[in-house]
């Protein structure tokens, strides 16, 4: 179908509705942080879409991936699906004044507004009248789990057999709920204000998790030290050994190894018998982390074999380097200068942390840009959402903007680019890579 409006009334109308809702808007991005919830748990919030959804009129499924929801909006003509996403979880920040008593949980990355912001694109593309003359489909997502947090209780699940993937977007992946969608946009709030007021990076981290148990044996800290293995020793040994590799890190690979000891020992009168580690493993390159993730390994089995203790190391599939599709950057940007400016939209610095958007980029065009609108460090105790017009109703413009950009004229934009896309991996390559990176190594120190 080819649009008889002209493309520019068509983005007007979607960014004057999305105004119209604008106190609606904010009240739901306010309501989801003052109630957080983590991975795989975030019912309540999936509740609040799925309630929008509801009101919008939209067929939408729930409990994807245990928590996840997708509504679909339909165009008039047939044609590509483009999925417009929002982060259900929040994160664990305990000291944060907002942080919730019992879990310390809080939205201290602005996964509260991402999913204001999916919403307002929804209602915006809606409520406007304008998918009448767009060709596709506009699968709007609330994904769960993209912070990976309380390893352990993700574990447990997927013992029980409800979940394979410790992420959510590769969990969605795997049970079939992104098989109809060809391309993939999400917005991230940014309290960098170097980033503009919108910017975007070439690419982001992508990691692999560990969890490490050293294994020593007990003895009288006092009385009969040397009748013991200090586990705690063989740790430490081993973390010294992670830093002595750091000079072998290039920095163009951004390698990011930061480890913590999540258990020390038991009572100080006894030498430790165990000890546990977690860490990620994060590089821009899947060659690079697999890199730094053999050399990890290597220190690890070191500081075992210092003290002859065991380790058993297992290692977790995390997330994929993020990638941004040119293509879809381009038209982002451009309908970003449209509202705000060049100056306001920044080309900005690869990113070392990681997200599971990363995952869907390395199968489909996809883009991770950053809105600002929030002070404070991200994941830190001071992080706060501030400007609501900057971390919610722009981002829902320029996605929607962008979506018309792609849909309209018989979603000519979105068929050539299509056509063009050679991804990184197929959706049956990027399932046995994630799996392949499971393993679990023990090694005994005290056989040398």
């Amino acid at each position: 179908m080819t649009a008889t409006t002209p493309i520019a009334d068509l983005k007007e109308r979607v960014c004057r509705e999305i105004d119209q809702h604008a106190d609606s808007l904010v009240a739901l991005a306010e309501d989801i942080f003052r109630h957080p919830e983590l991975g795989y748990k975030e019912t309540r919030t999936a509740g609040q879409v799925a309630a929008r959804f509801r009101a919008l009129e939209i067929p939408f499924e729930t409990d994807l991936a245990l928590t996840g929801v997708k509504g679909m909006l339909t165009g008039g003509a047939p044609g590509p699906t483009v999925a417009v996403l929002g982060e259900l979880d929040s994160l664990i920040v305990a000291d944060h004044p907002a942080a919730d008593r019992t879990t310390g949980a809080v939205h201290a990355c602005g996964h509260n507004a991402q999913i204001a912001t999916m919403v307002g694109t929804t209602t915006g593309l809606l409520k406007s009248g304008v998918l009448s003359e767009l060709s596709g489909r506009v699968a709007c997502m609330a994904v769960p789990a993209e912070e990976y947090v309380e390893v352990g209780f993700r574990l447990g699940l997927r013992k029980a057999g409800k979940i394979e993937f410790l992420g959510g977007k590769p969990e969605l992946l795997r049970v079939g709920a992104l098989d109809d969608v060809d391309m993939a946009m999400m917005v991230h709030t940014s309290s960098n204000r170097a980033d503009g007021l919108t910017g975007i990076s070439d690419s982001s981290n992508g990691c692999v998790v560990k969890q490490i148990t050293f294994l020593g044996h007990a003895a009288h800290a006092g009385g009969a030290p040397h009748r013991g293995i200090n586990a705690l020793n063989a740790a430490t040994l081993a973390l010294q050994a992670i830093h002595a590799n750091r000079e072998t890190f290039r920095d163009q690979d951004m390698i990011r190894v930061h480890p913590i000891i999540t258990r020390g020992g038991d009572i100080v009168n006894a030498v430790p018998a165990e000890v546990r580690m977690e860490t990620y493993v994060r590089g821009r390159t899947l060659k690079a982390i697999t890199d730094a993730n053999r050399k990890v390994d290597r220190a690890l089995q070191a500081g075992a074999l210092g003290v002859g203790a065991k380790v058993r190391i297992e290692t977790l599939p995390g997330y994929l380097p993020l990638c941004n599709d040119p293509e879809l950057t381009s038209l982002y940007k451009d309908n970003a200068v449209a509202l705000v400016g060049a100056d306001e939209v920044r080309e900005v610095e690869t990113r070392g942390g990681s997200t599971d958007m990363g995952d869907l980029t390395q199968i489909m065009p996809g883009i991770h840009p950053y809105a600002a609108g929030a002070t404070g460090t991200g994941h830190g105790n001071n992080y706060y959402i501030k400007d609501y017009e900057n971390a919610v109703l722009l981002p829902a413009k320029v996605m929607a903007m962008t979506v018309i950009d792609l849909l309209a004229d018989d979603a000519r934009q979105a068929r050539e680019l299509l056509s063009e896309y050679k991804p990184r991996l197929s959706r049956s390559e990027y399932m046995e890579f994630q799996r392949g990176l499971a393993k679990t190594v023990e090694f005994d120190g005290a056989t040398f």
